[in-house]
């Protein structure tokens, strides 16, 4: 293995542009620490893609590591495919979004790959849409998601229009890691050899998307009803400022309030620390507009506006931001209830949920007579399902508990657009019924028990602390904990062992009480951090939580 040093001296005598070398010397005079990290090992080209932080190095998001990604995918698709081979690319609001995106659209035109490359920032979920409206052979997401801003990303999607699984991610992987150089890779165009043409999209594919999205609808007749709905809605500087208002106006809503600091695009993220509706800090602005303005809801889409969070007045009338788990529980319930009125449900209908989403959405499932599938963590296994069930079933929805959700199949990943469209309309609907968002989500509870979840995450950044999160998954396998919440263990689940769940191999563990409460431990395999998913059921759930986080995070 080459000392991190000598990799990064190649990178002055290598073929890197004059100002790349003049960074990385930077780093060699200045900052010790951060030579290491930005050189110590390749950027992982993982089986989803690349994550990581912006800068110079092999370590990091850079155009040459974007390159490289991009010549080992084109390497692939020219393998596999015999005749004219076509990817779509569409990116975020990042800073380098667009470059990367431009330059992954020149390395596969240079390669004889067409390319339609979205004229302007569009949504992950509108660039899984297209790919499947343009029958093209693959696609390429610049987005690092709601990571902060240091970071960016590059995910890759097949024809289906889902995020790729195995055993094509393997395999592009493979073919990734052969690229050893930004040498091998074909920025420019090879004289002699036809290149395959960059072909803007962008307003038309607009349409097709909001036309087919919105119309997934189950109550026009209830938001007729509701028009008049107040529904906050921010960005946070990412891609759904135009196309989350544009969809709530054509399913009939006709009050959306704006943030407007929020509606600028910008990879800076200004007015708030990470863009991840996930955080209550991130929501703040929108809460507050809410009750400047009497708003009865609040709508937050991360930068690729595929992640949806919401907020809802309670019963005294305060803003309360839900969690995913509490989001998707009632819209499930809602869109099956909807399914049977309109006497749409059979035996081949199903959802799907990940397997640290709560186990509420099953139990809602199972008494709708609709079966619930269990996949791994992350929405392209959710994409699978409805991938390997073409023909033989239809999915009427699937969530995972880090706010992402889907209805239908004309998008084949979460997408937020989906989802605030039909939270907006179950509010409708739910007025309709005399209650408020948050008093349904009471009658869930009421009808299926208690259902508590809490997801909590230790940060351990650079090389040590990707070595202290494996240690840490080592030692709850050797020695794993006897009691969770004072509830002897009954059942452990090594998502390592394929042979025994049937899943695909994956780094995580579950951890069972004897009264159904959960505990799933998972490294995260975009940032670096290890999360704990703690669930629990029962009356007494909220204080079993408690003491799940005192006996797991210290």
């Amino acid at each position: 293995m080459k000392n991190y040093k000598d990799v990064a001296q190649a990178w002055l005598t290598g073929n890197f542009d004059d100002e790349t070398k003049a960074q990385v010397r930077e780093l060699m005079e200045t900052d010790p620490v951060a030579l290491e990290d930005a050189f110590y090992r390749n950027l992982e080209f993982g089986t989803g893609g690349l994550r990581g932080v912006m800068g110079v190095g092999t370590n990091r998001m850079n155009k040459y590591t974007v390159g490289m990604a991009t010549q080992g995918l084109a390497n692939y698709i020219k393998a596999q495919v015999s005749g004219p081979a076509s990817v779509c690319i569409s990116h975020d609001s990042r800073n380098n979004s667009r470059l990367f995106a431009e330059i992954s659209a020149s390395v596969l035109s240079n390669n004889g790959i067409h390319v339609y490359l979205f004229e302007d920032l569009r949504p992950t979920p509108e660039l899984s849409y297209s790919i499947r409206l343009k029958k093209a052979t693959a696609g390429i997401m610049i987005t690092a998601s709601h990571n902060p801003k240091e970071y960016n990303g590059y995910k890759v999607f097949w024809s289906d229009g889902g995020q790729i699984t195995a055993p094509v991610d393997k395999d592009i992987v493979a073919e990734v890691a052969k690229i050893e150089d930004p040498a091998h890779v074909r920025f420019t165009p090879v004289p002699g050899e036809k290149t395959g043409g960059i072909e803007p999209m962008g307003a038309e594919v607009d349409e097709c998307y909001l036309r087919d999205i919105t119309s997934l609808t189950l109550s026009p007749e209830a938001v007729k009803k509701h028009a008049d709905l107040k529904i906050v809605y921010t960005p946070l500087h990412g891609c759904g400022v135009h196309l989350m208002p544009e969809a709530l106006k054509r399913v009939g809503f006709t009050q959306i309030i704006h943030v407007p600091e929020q509606d600028i695009p910008d990879g800076n993220f200004p007015t708030v620390v990470s863009p991840n509706p996930e955080e209550p800090a991130a929501m703040a602005m929108a809460l507050a507009k809410a009750d400047q303005t009497g708003a009865d809801l609040v709508l937050a889409t991360d930068p690729d506006a595929d992640r949806l969070g919401i907020a809802v007045r309670d019963n005294e009338g305060k803003m309360v931001q839900l969690t995913g788990n509490q989001t998707w529980s009632f819209l499930t319930w809602y869109v099956l209830h909807r399914w049977k009125e309109l006497g749409k449900l059979d035996s081949s209908k199903y959802c799907v949920k990940t397997i640290v989403t709560t186990e509420l959405i099953a139990a809602i499932c199972e008494s709708f007579g609709v079966k619930c599938y269990n996949v791994l963590t992350g929405f392209k296994y959710i994409a699978e399902v409805v991938k390997q069930n073409e023909g033989k079933g239809e999915f009427i929805c699937g969530g995972e508990e880090s706010y992402g959700f889907n209805l239908g199949e004309f998008v084949r990943d979460k997408c937020a657009q989906v989802a605030g469209i039909m939270v907006a309309e179950c509010a409708a609907w739910a007025a309709q019924q005399g209650l408020t968002l948050w008093q349904l989500l009471q009658k869930v509870y009421q009808e299926y028990g208690l259902y508590v979840e809490k997801m909590v995450y230790i940060v351990r950044k650079g090389k040590s602390g990707a070595e202290e999160i494996q240690q840490i998954m080592a030692d709850y396998r050797a020695n794993p904990p006897q009691l969770l919440a004072g509830s002897p263990l009954a059942k452990v689940i090594d998502y390592n062992k394929p042979q025994e769940t049937g899943l695909p191999k994956s780094n995580v563990l579950q951890f069972f009480n004897q009264e159904g409460d959960v505990v799933t431990v998972r490294p995260s395999g975009t940032e670096p951090k290890i999360k704990f998913y703690f669930g629990a059921k029962g009356s007494n759930a909220p204080a079993k939580i408690e003491a799940l986080k005192a006996q797991f995070i210290s």
